[in-house]
């Protein structure tokens, strides 16, 4: 669920009957807009005065208690004259976030040269007034109520709020220590809660080994259900048996039951070699179909990976999963493509149609532990993202993609084709990036641009 609040405001001076009438346009349409999208709540101020519009000094306490009281996760101020600048301002700093300004065309003058609404002046002083206080906000460009500029403005400002209300307060399930040659997946736990806000919870793979003993005599029957999955869903190598799948189905579970008892949005776990001393398995199958349930895992203990997962998924309002992969190697042939590959974490809703999705052993490990998926992803528009720090300082990689043709590749993977792939290897070898990204399908470039304006310390570096 996400809370929006819907503040229109106009200004004394102005032409009071047509602000009541743009207001009342400006809600249905924007009512109609977020239809696309599910679980959005908007709370607007009709109960405020006759008017239903942000105009009056007085009115101010009531609607920022009004707004706390419904936790409301982003602003939106429509304009329907010109505004009140220092309202806006004030009722933006006090409930701090993310801010929509836009404001309709306006008509042409009257057949006297008198003017009713005034609403672009009024947007050009209340940004001023919003940069003065310190209030980052999102601007559409003035236009029309029905143009599509207002709704894809509206929908990648929903999509912008949605990531930062998902990063508030962020809990990730830490299963294990990196892998101790990774230097790779060095982070920062304090820093990170200090900057961030975000919580690491760390077990250990023992404590996991505990969760799946339980489950087997607790979960008798989800067990089965995960079984059924995986035999209506998946082809075996002939080597995998029933208890190799069952074994995959206890950790599904037993990694979901972890997260949900600590309020984890995301799990990183140190997929090798400990768990296959322990338990006798690599976790491919099972990361691949939580992460289809929009709880995602990610390999090694990366835990910036895991931050990345999760703004990946906020971007898709939770209608796709993200997929967590290597940047592995070149394309044979094509200069401006990569190769975008995983064990087999990928989300087997993401395989592309036709493709048969085969359970098998992690060919590069000894003893071929079972748990590996093998099944090439849909292509498509893809954004490529990777949340990344050093020395104190944070970026957010932000890169658009499309998929490609290219060869076969054990595991879960997908060829990408950029515009220049020189230009974002040597970003990425540069920068303080390890060879981790999320990928998501879609375009969203601009919205992840947008959402580093409302998260203090993170900077934006966007590839061509």
């Amino acid at each position: 669920m996400l809370n929006l609040g819907f503040v229109p405001t106009r200004r004394k001076l102005f032409n009071i009957e047509e602000a009541i009438r743009y207001k009342k346009l400006i809600r249905k349409r924007t009512e109609g807009i977020l239809e696309e999208f599910e679980n959005i709540h908007i709370y607007d101020i009709d109960w405020v005065n006759e008017e239903g519009l942000l105009f009056d000094e007085s009115d101010l306490d009531k609607v920022i208690n009004y707004l706390k009281e419904k936790e409301v996760d982003a602003l939106f101020f429509p304009h329907c004259n010109f505004g009140s600048e220092d309202l806006v301002g004030k009722v933006a700093k006090a409930i701090g976030v993310p801010v929509l300004l836009w404001g309709p065309r306006d008509d042409p003058p009257n057949d006297e040269g008198i003017r009713a609404r005034d609403t672009q002046c009024g947007l050009f002083a209340t940004s001023k007034v919003l940069r003065r206080m310190n209030v980052p906000f999102t601007y559409i460009t003035n236009s029309w109520v029905d143009s599509p500029t207002l709704r894809d403005g509206l929908l990648d400002f929903i999509r912008v709020a949605n990531v930062v209300k998902e990063l508030k307060d962020l809990r990730i399930l830490q299963i294990s220590t990196r892998p101790g040659a990774f230097w790779t997946m060095i982070s920062n736990e304090g820093e990170l809660l200090e900057r961030f806000g975000i919580q690491l919870v760390p077990v250990t793979i023992y404590d996991l080994k505990l969760k799946m003993d339980k489950v087997v005599s607790q979960t008798p029957k989800e067990i089965d259900k995960v079984i059924d999955y995986i035999n209506n869903t998946f082809k075996r190598e002939p080597y995998v048996t029933d208890e190799h799948i069952k074994k995959i189905a206890i950790l599904k579970i037993a990694m979901r039951e972890m997260a949900d008892e600590v309020g984890a949005k995301a799990i990183a776990i140190q997929c090798w070699t400990s768990l296959q001393d322990m338990v006798g398995l690599v976790p491919c199958l099972a990361n691949a179909m939580l992460t289809d349930e929009r709880l995602p895992v990610v390999c090694e203990t990366d835990i910036h990976g895991a931050i990345g997962a999760i703004m990946g998924q906020a971007l898709t309002m939770g209608k796709s999963p993200i997929f967590f992969a290597d940047l592995t190697v070149r394309h044979p042939k094509n200069e401006n493509a990569e190769l975008l590959w995983h064990c087999g974490p990928f989300p087997p809703s993401l395989a592309k149609p036709g493709t048969q999705m085969v359970i098998g052993g992690h060919y590069l490990m000894e003893g071929k532990p079972f748990g590996l998926g093998n099944w090439e992803i849909k292509g498509g528009d893809v954004t490529i993202l990777r949340f990344d720090g050093d020395h104190g300082e944070y970026r957010l990689l932000i890169g658009e993609a499309k998929g490609t043709e290219g060869p076969y590749v054990k595991g879960t993977y997908l060829w990408i084709e950029v515009s220049d792939w020189p230009m974002w290897e040597n970003t990425i070898i540069n920068g303080p990036y390890v060879h981790h990204v999320i990928g998501v399908h879609g375009q969203y470039k601009k919205v992840l641009q947008e959402v580093t304006k409302y998260i203090p310390g993170l900077i934006p570096e966007v590839l061509p």
